[in-house]
């Protein structure tokens, strides 16, 4: 099949989830087309086959900024009409499925070959950005419009058909994130210090500010019992300083590390004793699902799609989202007791192994391209 994808050029699950599926689907030996304002960070270290566009558009006067979206459409429309595409596929509804229905409205008034267009949604794009009234009418649009739409959990699923009245002729399709099991996977011996890690972007939805606070409550009872224990955070984004200046006031100097971003994932996530997940919003939890395949028990917040990710008690734990003792409890009992840590790492890389390999969801979206360009919604 001939297949472009539309995604953010991020670290967030959109862009990663983009990126990887792409280059699986390359492997698959499909022609492949991922189109980005930006290089996605998976793919530039990647050698696969996909091949890239980077569209950036120019900074005219007119314009209050670039208009990254109509360089990416007349890419995407100049390869459709030289080279031709089966499927469009668009992750994040805004903007990408709506450029994404541009190019096919464009190309069926050209008169070129029919163009099927697949949205994937991801999580903010409905339960943030799609709730905004100044964008409510444009996401329903690019919902409607689209010739299939997946969510990423059953939960997002239930939220979007919640909100927005119009689907699409397929209905919406659940199609979980995936991991890529030989790369993440256990690898380094336990560290010496108990460890728990994050991964994020640090945006507010994350509360790694909160995380700290739940850290610090956690380690007086892991002190008390003779825990030498280390919060370890990964990435960067806006509450960085205020992270830093909660870890500052709560006296965490020799039991937290910032690293900032890193490529290296799994070399940092098999050796913890715990991941966690103090999110808001969750609406799959990508991060949570990277660690469990490295052997790692999750510690999180019951929200959104994460319990459909995490199995409280069996690869995790999970606690109501404003419980910060509760957290910080589920911390303890994880970090304290190495053996059950380690019983629930491994019922945390049995589960990615059944549910979520990365070959057997690409096959998924596979199956639902071919259906697609067959003319036909069954599953």
């Amino acid at each position: 099949m001939r297949i472009g994808i539309l995604c953010h050029p991020t670290y967030g699950g959109s862009g990663v989830v983009a990126s990887e599926l792409a280059l699986s689907l390359a492997e698959n030996g499909h022609r492949v087309h991922l189109f980005s304002h930006d290089m996605p960070p998976r793919l530039a270290r990647a050698p696969g086959p996909v091949e890239v566009h980077v569209a950036q558009g120019s900074p005219y006067p007119l314009f209050h900024s670039t208009p990254h979206d109509l360089a990416i459409m007349s890419r995407v429309l100049d390869l459709h009409r030289s080279e031709g595409l089966d499927v469009l596929h668009a992750h994040y509804a805004l903007p990408h499925a709506v450029s994404a229905l541009q190019v096919r409205s464009a190309a069926e008034q050209a008169g070129l070959e029919p163009l099927k267009v697949v949205t994937t949604l991801h999580g903010t794009d409905i339960t943030l950005v799609g709730n905004d009234p100044s964008y409510a009418p444009l996401t329903r649009y690019a919902i409607a419009a689209s010739d299939a739409v997946t969510a990423v959990s059953e939960d997002l699923k239930r939220r979007t058909t919640d909100n927005f009245d119009g689907l699409p002729p397929c209905g919406i399709e659940v199609i979980p994130n995936f991991v890529d099991l030989d790369e993440f996977c256990p690898g380094a011996p336990p560290a010496q210090r108990s460890t728990a890690v994050h991964v994020s972007n640090f945006r507010k939805v994350k509360r790694v500010p909160w995380l700290v606070e739940a850290f610090a409550m956690a380690l007086q009872q892991l002190t008390a019992s003779g825990v030498d224990a280390e919060l370890v955070l990964v990435g960067d984004g806006p509450q960085l300083g205020e992270a830093r200046r909660v870890a500052q006031l709560r006296n965490l100097e020799g039991h937290i590390k910032f690293l900032g971003l890193r490529d290296a994932l799994p070399d940092l996530l098999s050796p913890a004793d715990a991941f966690c997940v103090a999110s808001t919003e969750e609406s799959f939890g990508l991060s949570a699902l990277e660690a469990m395949a490295c052997g790692t028990a999750v510690v999180g917040t019951r929200v959104g799609g994460l319990p459909e990710v995490v199995e409280d008690g069996v690869s995790g734990l999970l606690s109501p989202v404003e419980d910060l003792e509760g957290f910080a409890n589920h911390l303890v009992s994880v970090m304290e007791d190495r053996e059950r840590s380690a019983a629930m790492g491994a019922a945390a890389r049995e589960r990615a192994m059944g549910l979520f390999d990365r070959r057997r969801v690409v096959g998924q979206y596979e199956g639902l391209y071919q259906r697609l360009i067959e003319g036909g919604c069954d599953r």
